[in-house]
C-alpha cells in the first residue's frame, strides 16, 4: 500500500515528497493532522534502513516534527515507529501526531511495568549493551 502511495499509484494527501522520503496524513489519524512519513523503497523495519540513510530519513522526520507543531498550531507533537509488532502495515514508517495539552492522550498506549529491583534493571541493561 505505501509503496503504491510512493510510486503516485494510490492517492494520499501528501505533505513533502523529497528523495529522503514521503511524509501523507494518516487516512485514520489519532488526530487531525496525523503524518506519516516512509522511505521511498520498500523497507519493512528500522533494522532494514541504510545506515547512510539514516540522517535523511530522520531529519525529515525531524523537520515534519517541527512543521506539524507549527503549521497547526499543536503544542508538540509525539513521533513513534513500531517495529514487527503492531506494525499495521508493512512497510517502515514514522507517524507524526500533534499534540495539545488536554488531548486525552496519555503516555504510551500500554500499561507500564516495574523492575523487580536494581539487579534485574542491570541485567536487562547488560543484555542489550551486549548484542551492541
Amino acid at each position: 500500500m505505501f509503496c503504491g502511495i510512493v510510486a503516485g499509484e494510490v492517492p494520499a494527501f501528501r505533505v513533502a515528497d523529497e528523495p529522503d522520503g514521503l511524509a501523507f496524513l494518516d487516512t485514520r489519524p489519532v488526530f487531525k493532522g496525523h503524518v506519516l512519513v516512509v522511505p521511498r523503497p520498500h523497507l519493512v523495519t528500522l533494522a532494514d534502513l541504510p545506515p547512510e540513510a539514516l540522517a535523511g530519513y530522520f531529519g525529515l522526520v525531524r523537520r515534519l516534527a517541527v512543521a506539524v507543531e507549527s503549521g497547526l498550531g499543536a503544542g508538540g507533537t509525539f513521533v513513534a515507529m513500531n517495529n514487527k509488532v503492531s506494525q499495521s502495515v508493512p512497510h517502515l514508517h514514522t507517524h507524526v501526531v500533534p499534540r495539545t495539552k488536554g488531548d486525552g492522550l496519555r503516555g504510551f498506549f500500554w500499561p507500564r511495568t516495574r523492575y523487580a529491583d536494581d539487579v534485574d534493571a542491570q541485567t536487562h541493561a547488560d543484555r542489550i549493551a551486549a548484542v551492541l
